[in-house]
């Protein structure tokens, strides 16, 4: 696996976001800027709540499946790698972690049988079309930490993915539950959410070696980044934090956050959090307490650090 140079374009945007030549101008600017060369485009499957059973994903809230290949091909024309990360998400909400049902099923009650069912299409919807794009990576889900101990569940869908696409095969689990996955032997490369406090990431970093010793799989950040704001990074998790608007911190924890995995030779690069299908103006980046990166000094940093890789060092 080459290093992964990348970045979240336009996660869980609607339907015709794609399409638009505003997306093609701004993924343009972040590969010329960043020195991007992997990006994870994420269409987003809702469930009524956290208890639902039946995950929609052809609705005006995701993208079609017409644009999706058309930018694609258009990032893959311009060098880059694709990843597709489907992903769940609740309409009321809540975050997806929560997903969750009782353990045995009760009759009225939702299921997770039923629930992985609609998972498994919602997947297999996607795999395909990565299998026809010739995408690089599917990535089978993103921080479903209520369902990860559904061992044999995930082993099916997984292996359901693999008969229909045969490229690099990841799973994206949460910031600390690298550790309390199971079943990593069956997939290609392991991947989590990086969101670690400023002043603790040697310490987490040691704890994911030893899972990627002992399953012996390449790793990757598929999520990680912090926000602007006062406080985030020793909380980067918290998107709900509220702060004043503090640009430096976002440059503290991303210098902090390279400077820590540099160290470690296994992290095989990162796809931060996040770049939107619309550029801002300078004005507005520079009032945005937010993830976003474009625009904001972090926007330098991460391109640096790109630019260094680039060329092998």
């Amino acid at each position: 696996m080459d290093y992964i140079r990348g970045m979240n374009f336009a996660p869980f945007h609607r339907k015709g976001t794609l399409e638009q030549q505003e997306t093609l101008e701004s993924f343009d600017y972040m590969v010329e800027k960043l020195h991007t060369n992997f990006i994870i485009l994420s269409p987003s499957g809702l469930q009524d709540t956290a208890q639902s059973e039946e995950i929609c994903y052809t609705s005006s809230a995701t993208f079609s499946d017409e644009e999706l290949r058309k930018m694609i091909r258009y990032a893959k024309g311009k060098g880059v790698k694709v990843a597709l990360k489907p992903t769940a998400n609740c309409k009321n909400g809540v975050w997806r972690a929560y997903i969750s049902f009782f353990e045995q099923d009760v009759v009225c009650e939702p299921k997770w049988s039923n629930w992985f069912a609609s998972y498994k299409a919602f997947q297999l919807h996607y795999a395909k079309i990565a299998e026809e794009e010739q995408c690089e990576m599917f990535i089978a889900g993103c921080e479903m930490v209520m369902s990860e101990h559904r061992e044999k569940e995930w082993r099916d869908v997984i292996k359901a993915i693999k008969e229909v696409y045969h490229g690099l095969v990841s799973y994206n689990t949460d910031k600390y539950q690298e550790d309390h996955v199971t079943w990593w032997d069956c997939v290609d490369v392991i991947s989590s959410s990086g969101y670690y406090p400023v002043d603790d990431m040697e310490r987490q970093l040691d704890r994911i070696e030893a899972v990627v010793k002992k399953f012996k799989k390449p790793f990757f950040f598929a999520e990680a980044g912090c926000m602007a704001r006062a406080g985030s990074k020793q909380v980067p998790n918290n998107w709900e934090l509220q702060g004043e608007l503090r640009l430096e911190e976002q440059v503290e924890w991303y210098e902090a956050f390279f400077h820590a995995c540099e160290k470690r030779d296994w992290v095989e690069g990162f796809a931060f959090w996040d770049w939107s299908s619309k550029m801002p103006t300078q004005k507005e980046a520079l009032k945005d307490s937010g993830y976003n990166v474009c625009k904001k000094p972090v926007e330098k940093t991460i391109g640096d650090f790109y630019a260094i890789k680039e060329e092998g060092l």
